[in-house]
């Protein structure tokens, strides 16, 4: 059985630790895991950190550390449930240190199969003495040496009976989510989402067609030793795998391409740029919807890009020059305060809001654990103050594009009714929910508004 197998982290080097301290890498995969789980860190921000720090180890563990420590919190919950059948304590009772050791050995035993079973329960009894657990090397090696035997024996609640529990085990997924989306689709339809979200996926890239063309492109990452596919649905669009870090390839240097899914780059191929407008992004970062709308005016108009905080408006700036385009700016501001100098400027506002995030599973997996009803009616709030500010910027005959990058009905078509009802003055153009499909893109919504012109 395989899994998911997460591309690795990229970044600079800091405070990165000698070539000669050797270290233990599952030991390392228990920082990450833990930096999470119990320390409320971001799983792409430990994992980062860990990498970066430990920036000489091989390929090949940089490879198996990704992958133990995304592909443990990946399937949690069907690890706990797991070892709640063979563990006569309940995972949730556990010493955080003991029941991550034992998820590390579970994920392992089931999904990594180049791993002996016996290598992996010696190496967590091993890894239990060092974090000085030295009374419960028994009780981890006990667990691990019966889920060996009898894992395969597991049954899981019945998918025709109980759904929701069936669904929430199998694919490891908060069964509330699974329930709201029940609500939603036929179960074939939410088993489908799921298993998205473990499937392997390459990376969605759009070319840079300021600077190139998606042939030339194409040819020039085979020529650095990357996979590539194209995209048959957006033709700025390519798929790459194969490659180790991003800022290894000259041609993401040079900034050919930007990491883009192909969902988010229908926002801004669907607002229909014309040459010479103004482009409005509230809520830009990183940037790529804001790089995109520039490429399309090909040189003409403006796109300003604004995010809340300098880090972010940073990190937009890094990209533009990266990009090396001249028709957008980043700029700080907070797309929930009136600014009454913009009003009626904008041909396009894009409002890709923050959301849940829940069309992101597959690349950000602790949000499942980190999402709640009660985060998403606040963050359906946020999103309608948003909302009913930015859409004064936009001209009598402009376009408000909404976007989320979540499948949540109360952050996306509830808010598009609620605007709707409240703003006469727009009509819905068109509107999508985009499910996330395996090997291929993010869950994703979009809607497309038009101010009505006056003139």
């Amino acid at each position: 059985m395989t899994d998911r197998k997460a591309a690795l982290a990229k970044g600079s080097v800091s405070g990165r630790e000698a070539p000669q301290d050797k270290v233990n890498v599952r030991n390392l995969a228990l920082e990450v895991l833990l930096a999470v789980t119990r320390d409320g860190a971001y799983s792409h921000t430990a994992l980062k950190a860990v990498l970066d720090k430990y920036q000489y180890l091989s390929k090949q563990e940089r490879s198996f550390l990704t992958r133990l420590s995304e592909g443990t919190l990946e399937r949690m919950l069907w690890i706990d449930y797991v070892l709640d059948r063979f563990s006569s304590v309940p995972a949730r009772k556990m010493k955080p240190v003991i029941r991550t050791i034992l998820r590390m050995g579970v994920y392992e035993l089931q999904y990594m199969d180049a791993v002996p079973p016996s290598a992996t329960i010696n190496e967590a009894v091993k890894l239990t003495e060092k974090k000085g657990f030295h009374n419960l090397k028994g009780f981890v090696n006990g667990v691990l040496r019966s889920i060996s035997r009898g894992i395969s024996s597991v049954k899981l609640p019945d998918r025709e009976t109980e759904p929701a529990a069936y669904l929430s085990v199998a694919y490891s997924m908060p069964e509330w989510i699974v329930e709201e989306w029940l609500g939603c689709y036929e179960v074939q339809t939410v088993e489908e989402m799921l298993a998205a979200f473990l499937t392997e996926t390459p990376t969605s890239i759009r070319v840079n067609m300021a600077r190139t063309d998606r042939k030339t492109l194409a040819e020039r990452l085979r020529q650095e030793g990357v996979t590539v596919e194209e995209n048959p649905e957006l033709p700025c669009g390519l798929y790459i795998s194969g490659y180790d870090h991003l800022s290894a390839l000259n041609t993401f240097r040079e900034g050919l391409f930007y990491v883009q899914d192909e969902s988010s780059m229908l926002v801004s191929e669907l607002a229909s740029p014309k040459p010479g407008d103004y482009v409005l992004d509230v809520c830009a970062a990183p940037g790529g919807k804001s790089l995109h709308m520039a490429e399309l005016l090909k040189g003409t108009g403006l796109v300003e890009a604004r995010d809340l905080t300098p880090a972010k408006v940073e990190l937009i700036r890094e990209n533009i020059a990266r990009c090396r385009l001249t028709n957008v700016r980043a700029v700080q501001a907070d797309a929930r305060k009136f600014y009454p100098a913009d009003e009626g400027r904008a041909d396009i506002v894009l409002a890709d809001v923050p959301c849940s995030g829940l069309g992101t599973l597959g690349k950000k997996t602790d949000i499942k654990y980190r999402v709640t009803r009660e985060s998403i009616e606040e963050l359906a709030a946020l999103q309608r103050e948003i909302l009913n500010t930015v859409s004064r910027y936009v001209k009598p005959g402009g376009t408000l594009m909404y976007s989320t990058c979540t499948v949540s009905r109360r952050e996306n078509e509830d808010n598009v009714a609620w605007f709707l009802a409240g703003h006469p003055e727009f009509t819905l153009a068109m509107q999508r929910q985009l499910l996330p499909a395996a090997g291929r893109r993010d869950g994703f919504f979009l809607a497309k508004l038009i101010k009505e012109n006056h003139g």
